[in-house]
């Protein structure tokens, strides 16, 4: 399931104890596929460092992720420079609902995602958490839309009427 990430860095629960703290910096291709997950023209710098630590009813991810991206203005589509940042913090929950039992769902957002197999995707959190920090309507400040002017008569019967013109014209 990991090939279809564009980063992946799993840590085992059983591996957290007090706590655990890793430093996360991607090499170049790894930068270049996260690029293009995210559509994105460059990936020049992006690193996080992250803390999971025992918390009440589950465990804490949190940390700090810093990036040099390039995005595209959405209107003129020329590269948009982007400084990313960003502190985050996410709640983490094991549940083993038996299969008996009916599973609540919740639309909270405090909600603490749900840890599965013993095992938490480091790489993915970073990913997503550059994902959330992106403008995604990114616009160059001096960048203006200018709306196109209307055609005039549109309808088909204006065509056919242009059509009948010329072909006056044509004969005159």
């Amino acid at each position: 399931m990991t090939q279809n990430l564009p980063y992946s860095e799993p840590l085992r629960m059983n591996q957290v104890g007090v706590g655990v703290t890793r430093h996360l910096a991607p090499d170049e291709l790894t930068r270049a596929r996260i690029a293009r997950a995210l559509d994105l023209q460059a990936l020049d710098r992006f690193t996080a460092d992250v803390t999971v630590e025992p918390s009440t009813g589950g465990w804490r991810l949190s940390g700090a992720i810093s990036a040099h991206a390039v995005q595209s203005c959405g209107l003129t589509l020329e590269p948009l420079p982007v400084e990313v940042n960003e502190r985050f913090s996410v709640g983490l929950a094991e549940t083993a609902p038996d299969e008996t039992s009916e599973i609540e769902v919740l639309m909270d957002e405090d909600a603490p995602d749900v840890i599965e197999d013993g095992r938490i995707d480091l790489g993915q959190y970073a990913v997503e958490q550059l994902a959330l920090s992106l403008d995604p309507f990114p616009r160059k400040p001096d960048a203006v839309f200018v709306q196109p002017e209307e055609p005039g008569d549109i309808s088909p019967f204006a065509v056919l009427k242009g059509v009948r013109d010329r072909n006056d014209l044509g004969q005159g």
